[in-house]
């Protein structure tokens, strides 16, 4: 119980400090943004073809393609940071060039500074010299910025990822349920559980549940969008493959699809827990990766059996949130009703 009160103790924390940031901060929602992307770029790719293409499938080559993208987490990071900041690309470039054979988190945080730094650096240098300047002066500052924060990382949150781990190992089922339902919110809101995960590093079976949260929690989506009628057949596909492209109707309806995504993320992570699927693969906490991941971890039919009970999973929770939705304001109108009658 101490390891679960901890574990999600300091989960809770970090949703609120990246809450903060992504909402708060000058362009926090688009370095967030960012960083998922290089989750994807980097530990995806690895994870698929390092892990399933070159280790279980012998297929050398692809091998070393997987553990060439996993080795760039760091510039690949900065680099797609800076680019959604609106910086210039060579400005980008430059940044992540700089933070080589560094961490993806070191690589955030450097693309970030000088995401806000090149805007008012390219202003002030002269112009026709301030690519060539500007570059000179990004590299070494970039380097030093990740270098400082990379120790500050290691202590705190990659600290609060190993917690999670150690609570999901001690009590599967619970944190399961606990971690599979929150990954799932995080999943469809504007703070991107792609995002949280690669940030704070999970691996193993913590990681495992919450890809299986987000596939199986695809499924809970499209059951809310289609019993509730919202948005159209297109809408149901885009919200199941990608919850973010529709955020705009998301928020306009977060009671039902909050309630049902932590019940169907919940379920869905408790059979991960159940079939022990791990995931050493941080950042891939979205339906479509986290269906892939767990293949180059696990054996093919545990991850097999683990996705079909997880869309089970996800679609008991799309049935269960809505009904409970559509009692809750069976209830509200009929409560308001009365108010109206007496008055």
């Amino acid at each position: 119980m101490l390891a679960i009160t901890k574990g999600m103790g300091l989960l809770l924390l970090a949703l609120i400090l990246f809450s903060g940031f992504s909402l708060k901060a000058p362009k926090g929602d688009k370095a967030m943004s960012g960083l998922a992307g290089a989750a994807v770029a980097t530990f995806l790719v690895e994870a698929i073809h390092k892990y399933i293409s070159g280790d279980f499938l012998n297929i050398g080559f692809l091998g070393e393609v997987g553990n060439a993208s996993g080795s760039m987490g760091g510039p690949i990071a900065a680099i797609l940071v800076g680019l959604n900041m609106g910086i210039s690309p060579v400005y980008a470039v430059v940044a992540g060039a700089a933070v080589a054979k560094l961490g993806i988190l070191p690589g955030f945080i450097a693309g970030y500074i000088i995401g806000l730094i090149a805007p008012i650096l390219k202003n002030k240098l002269p112009k026709g010299t301030d690519v060539i300047v500007g570059a000179l002066l990004i590299a070494p500052l970039s380097r030093l910025i990740a270098v400082t924060v990379a120790p500050i990382v290691d202590s705190t949150l990659l600290s609060i990822g190993d917690m999670i781990v150690v609570a999901a190992d001690q009590s599967p089922y619970v944190m399961g349920f606990l971690l599979g339902g929150i990954i799932k919110i995080l999943c469809t809101s504007p703070l991107s559980s792609m995002a949280l995960t690669a940030m704070l590093g999970l691996q193993g079976l913590a990681m495992g549940i919450a890809s299986i949260a987000s596939f199986g929690g695809a499924f809970t989506n499209g059951i809310v969008f289609k019993t509730l009628k919202i948005g159209d057949s297109s809408n149901v596909i885009a919200v199941m493959l990608e919850p973010l492209t529709q955020a705009d109707i998301i928020t306009k309806n977060p009671i039902p699809v909050y309630l049902s995504d932590f019940i169907g993320g919940g379920l869905a992570g408790m059979v991960a827990a159940h079939f022990k699927i791990i995931n050493n693969a941080p950042g891939t906490a979205s339906p479509i990766p986290g269906m892939l991941a767990p293949f180059g971890f696990n054996a093919p039919i545990d991850v097999i059996t683990a996705l079909g009970f997880a869309l089970i999973g996800g679609v008991i929770g799309g049935l269960v949130g809505t009904t409970l939705y559509k009692i809750i304001k069976s209830k509200k109108t009929v409560t308001t009703n009365k108010k109206l009658l007496t008055e």
